[in-house]
């Protein structure tokens, strides 16, 4: 039995970073990245892939340090959209 992989693992060695106030608790968007292959992780380092972030988020110190770092910063409707493909 084998799942298709690029289907279930899409976000496989992808790091992300979450902040904001989402649709869903952080909890639950970690467990669909993890369970897509991600993982979370609580700081922006160069090692992030993308900041999933709230609308509220932006000039917070998460925020700002993704932008000085060029990490693509997804909004929600974003996340979905790349989970989506």
């Amino acid at each position: 039995v084998s799942a298709a992989p690029t289907q279930n693992q899409i976000f496989a060695g992808k790091t992300f970073v979450i902040t904001g106030a989402l649709s869903k608790s952080r909890d639950e968007f970690k467990k669909e990245i993890e369970s897509l292959g991600g993982k979370v992780t609580g700081s922006v380092s160069k090692k992030t892939d993308y900041l999933l972030m709230g609308e509220d988020a932006t000039g917070t110190s998460k925020h700002d340090k993704a932008v000085s770092l060029n990490i693509p910063i997804l909004l929600e409707a974003d996340y979905i959209s790349l989970k989506g493909r």
